[in-house]
C-alpha cells in the first residue's frame, strides 16, 4: 500500500542517496519526492539535509514544499527531520541572521556559543561520534528509541543546535555544554545526528521511525 511507503524529501540540500539506502537497509519502502502535491499519498516523511538553514528554506518554499510539509504534519502521520533536517523543524535560525523555519516544535537554532565551552581546546563544527542520553528525559519509554540502551553513540556534524523547551527533548548531548540532540512533539521528531551514518543505533532509530 502506498500508505507505507516513506517520503524522503529531495530539496537539493545533500546527498540523500546514504539515507535512502539506510531505509531499504531496515525494510522500508523508500522514495525520493521532490513534488509538494505527493506529500500526502505516503504514510511517513522524513526531511534530511545538509547545508545552511536559510538556503534550505528558501529552496522549501520555492517548491512550495514548506507548506505541503506543514499540511503532512497536521495530518498526525509521522515526520522526521535530521541534521539540517531537524533544524528546520524548529520556529527560527540564528544562522546568517535571523531565519524563521518551519514552526512545527516551538524553540530555535544558534551556534555553539565557544565562550560557554568547558574545554576551550574543542572545536565547532562539532564533528565525529557522540553520546546521545535519553533518561529521565520523558515520562514513558518513547517507541523511536524501543531496543537501544538508555546512552548510545551517534554520528554528528553541525555548528548550530537547537534550544526548545525541555518537554520536547528526548536527547540530550555534551559537547563543550549539554545541548538537544533529539526532540519529539506529538507525531514529529527530529534528530540532529545523523542516522543513516550511525550504523547499528541509527539504522535502529530509522526501524522504529517505519514501525512507529
Amino acid at each position: 500500500m502506498t500508505n507505507n511507503k516513506i517520503a524522503i524529501i529531495d530539496y537539493k540540500m545533500g546527498n540523500l542517496g546514504s539515507v535512502f539506502n539506510a531505509f531499504v537497509k531496515v525494510g522500508a519502502k523508500a522514495e525520493l519526492v521532490s513534488d509538494p502535491d505527493q506529500l500526502s499519498q505516503y504514510g511517513r516523511v522524513t526531511l534530511p539535509g545538509v547545508g545552511a538553514f536559510p538556503d534550505a528554506m528558501k529552496s522549501l518554499k520555492r517548491s512550495g514544499m514548506d507548506q505541503a510539509i506543514k499540511e503532512f504534519a497536521a495530518s498526525g502521520k509521522p515526520i522526521m527531520g535530521t541534521c539540517l533536517g531537524m533544524q528546520l523543524l524548529f520556529d527560527s535560525s540564528e544562522e546568517f541572521g535571523e531565519h524563521e523555519g518551519l514552526g512545527l516544535i516551538p524553540g530555535k537554532v544558534v551556534e555553539f556559543d565557544k565562550s560557554k565551552f568547558d574545554n576551550p581546546k574543542l572545536k565547532v563544527p562539532h564533528m565525529g561520534w557522540n553520546e546521545m542520553f535519553t533518561k529521565g528525559l520523558t515520562l514513558k519509554e518513547n517507541s523511536i528509541f524501543k531496543g537501544l540502551p538508555n546512552e548510545f553513540y551517534l554520528y554528528f556534524v553541525h555548528s548550530f543546535h537547537a534550544v526548545c523547551d525541555d518537554k520536547y527533548a528526548i536527547g540530550k548531548t555534551q559537547y563543550g555544554y549539554e545541548f538537544v540532540s533529539a526532540v519529539n512533539k506529538d507525531n514529529i521528531y527530529g534528530f540532529q545526528s545523523h542516522p543513516e551514518k550511525s550504523h547499528n543505533v541509527g539504522l535502529k532509530i530509522l526501524e522504529n521511525f517505519v514501525n512507529l
